[in-house]
């Protein structure tokens, strides 16, 4: 782990150990990269209350950190796509702009851990798959992180704000 990822303020997950997560390791309160969980949980957060933008600020931010052929790379590049899509999707009404950004999170998403960070990626995958067929399996999903579909607070529209 690089010090540029590591932010000791991050806490653990609620219950498990999801894919970033040991409770071993001695820095980062046990995660890999705290910088990550914490762009993800404010990014899914943000998401699942219909910021798409925000979400997407989050993930792309967060994404600079880590190099290319990572998991930690192909994950936010991902989730990058997934937020720009929703946005394509509710906000531009733009469905073949949301299907072409949905692919290509399907190809990043392919390979990432089914719990990577906390985040429901199985059920991601599937959202996105049913949703190049039929739209509005995106209208009303929530992305799942530590088995909640938690909504933005002041604190994560916070966080977005200062990484603009």
């Amino acid at each position: 782990m690089t010090d540029h990822t590591r932010d000791d303020t991050v806490g653990p997950p609620p219950f498990g150990s999801p894919t970033g997560w040991d409770p071993e390791r001695h820095t980062s309160n046990g995660w890999k990269h705290g910088t990550l969980r914490r762009a993800t949980v404010h990014g899914v957060r943000l998401y699942n209350s219909k910021d798409y933008h925000e979400s997407h600020d989050c993930f792309e931010h967060e994404w600079y950190n880590y190099g290319s052929g990572t998991t930690e790379s192909a994950f936010l590049h991902g989730m990058v796509q997934v937020a720009a899509g929703a946005y394509k999707h509710v906000d531009f009404e733009d469905d073949d702009g949301m299907r072409s950004l949905f692919r290509t999170a399907l190809q990043y998403l392919r390979g990432v851990p089914d719990d990577y960070y906390g985040v429901g990626v199985v059920e991601v995958r599937s959202t996105l798959d049913a949703a190049l067929s039929d739209p509005a399996a995106l209208d009303g999903w929530r992305i799942e992180i530590d088995g909640e579909r938690p909504e933005a607070g002041e604190l994560d529209y916070e966080y977005a704000e200062q990484i603009d």
